[in-house]
């Protein structure tokens, strides 16, 4: 009996073309930015979360120390610093007349320091006179 020799077939070897890295690689950078780029918008909107709240406890100081010191604030306009841990702000004190002699209105808007046409925040508070 001949045995005859086989012909010799090509033999796939295991693993990866270097395209289907290449593509895979792709992939990954790919998500890798976009995970890098949402990381980025939640730490600004981090920053800018905090500066909100630091704005607020600056008007809430202030119209806390009108109640506390059971004060009737004259009718006019004021402004004053008002630092919040490192945030630098500007609060301006809005005190108006009401119908009523007894109630004045109080507004206080805080301003950054760095950009004073912009408002952060305006608080609102009815003072009753005793």
């Amino acid at each position: 009996m001949m045995v005859r020799p086989l012909m010799s077939l090509p033999r796939r070897r295991a693993g990866f073309t270097l395209l289907e890295v290449l593509v895979a690689l792709a992939i990954v950078v790919i998500a890798l930015g976009a995970a890098l780029r949402a990381t980025g918008s939640l730490t600004r909107n981090s920053d800018g979360l905090r500066s909100n709240m630091m704005a607020t406890w600056s008007a809430e100081n202030r119209l806390v120390q009108i109640r506390l010191n059971k004060e009737f604030p004259a009718v006019g306009k004021t402004s004053f610093d008002c630092p919040q841990d490192d945030f630098k702000f500007t609060c301006e004190e809005n005190v108006i007349a009401s119908p009523n002699p007894r109630l004045r209105r109080v507004e206080v808007s805080v301003f950054d320091v760095r950009e004073p046409e912009r408002r952060i925040i305006k608080l609102v508070q009815l003072v009753l006179s005793e």
